[in-house]
């Protein structure tokens, strides 16, 4: 029997839980399965239960690694309102709303999420919260309690306009979705 470092367990670990964000995002939590998912990250369904005790262990911890990563992308902005207009066009693009495995798991999984256990919900709610405070804080630095309605309300318009626009046959109305959305967040940041 092969014996690995704990360095290695861990490292498995956080390729299972990357490898099924991106899946979860692009097929949703329901359309991925454990075989499927434990494929993608190059490993063995009976390797699954070394890491996770269930998938609903799995979705929680993958939300929480999504709304962490995402968090911690918002060090790379500007700093201030400014940061906030670059995300907001970001978030807001063609390229964002056509490539949902690789962006926003607000977005791509909310309406799954929802009908979540509690362990998922909490690991979301804790991750949306500090979005709206990493928000809060760049709107008004030296006051984002003040900020936070406005905070919320970015939020959930991003995060609507994106599902909208995702959810659009219609490529034309799709785009003037995400550009209409771009100019009422863009008036809220102001």
């Amino acid at each position: 029997m092969v014996r690995y470092a704990k360095e290695h367990k861990q490292v498995t670990r956080q390729r299972i839980i990357e490898t099924a964000g991106l899946r979860f995002k692009k097929d949703g939590i329901d359309g991925s399965g454990v075989s499927t998912l434990m494929s993608d990250a190059g490993l063995t369904n009976g390797a699954f239960y070394a890491h996770f005790a269930s998938k609903d262990d799995l979705v929680a911890n993958v939300v929480a690694a999504e709304l962490r990563a995402q968090v911690a992308g918002y060090d790379t902005l500007r700093p201030g309102r400014p940061g906030l207009e670059d995300l907001i066009r970001e978030y807001l693009s063609p390229e964002h709303r056509d490539h949902p495995g690789v962006g926003c798991c607000s977005a791509a999984l909310l309406d799954e999420i929802g009908r979540c256990g509690d362990e998922t919900k909490q690991a979301y709610t804790e991750g949306a919260k500090a979005i709206v405070e990493e928000v809060a804080a760049r709107l008004t630095p030296e006051d984002p309690g003040a900020a936070r309605a406005k905070a919320i309300g970015l939020f959930t318009l991003l995060v609507g306009t994106l599902q909208l626009a995702r959810a659009l046959s219609d490529r034309e109305f799709a785009d003037e979705v995400l550009e209409r959305g771009t100019e009422n967040a863009l008036a809220l940041v102001r």
